[in-house]
């Protein structure tokens, strides 16, 4: 296809003029947004959950930390650290500096457009938690973490 057909092609697609059948890649929106509908879910994970604050940990941690240190810290303790739309820094990103309900569930961006239960990950399963719940960190860190304990 000629390079300026396909780039017209593109911008159309992006101004929602037309549509190019390719499903919309889900982007990270922050748990802010999930809240507008999920306003009880939010508040209880808000309110009972460690995970809502986990960037206070890194905050407290700085100090003693290179920045490639405190970099490997964002993976467990942000949203979406190195992933296409995911945590980039607290002044870039200030809605994603905590371990939200997208690291769970999946980016939301799909799913709160259309507020269709099947764009987004509605039952997390264990392997999930254990990108972060690994033997590894809970032994370097002794935490005994609640895969199941339920954050709203």
């Amino acid at each position: 296809m000629n390079r300026h057909i396909a780039c017209l092609i593109t911008f159309l697609a992006a101004a929602g003029w037309i549509t190019t059948g390719l499903a919309a890649e889900a982007v990270y929106v922050g748990s802010q947004t999930c809240g507008n509908c999920h306003e009880e879910q939010l508040a209880s994970f808000v309110a009972f959950a460690k995970k809502a604050h986990s960037f206070e940990s890194v905050r407290k941690m700085v100090k003693g930390l290179t920045d490639q240190e405190q970099k490997s810290c964002y993976a467990c303790h942000t949203t979406g650290y190195g992933k296409t739309g995911g945590f980039v820094s607290e002044a870039k990103t200030p809605a994603l500096k905590n371990t939200g309900c997208e690291v769970c569930h999946g980016p939301g961006s799909v799913h709160a457009d259309s507020q269709d239960p099947a764009d987004i990950k509605a039952k997390p399963v264990i392997e999930d938690c254990k990108v972060c719940h690994n033997a590894e960190r809970v032994g370097a860190f002794r935490y005994k973490p609640l895969l199941f304990g339920g954050a709203h």
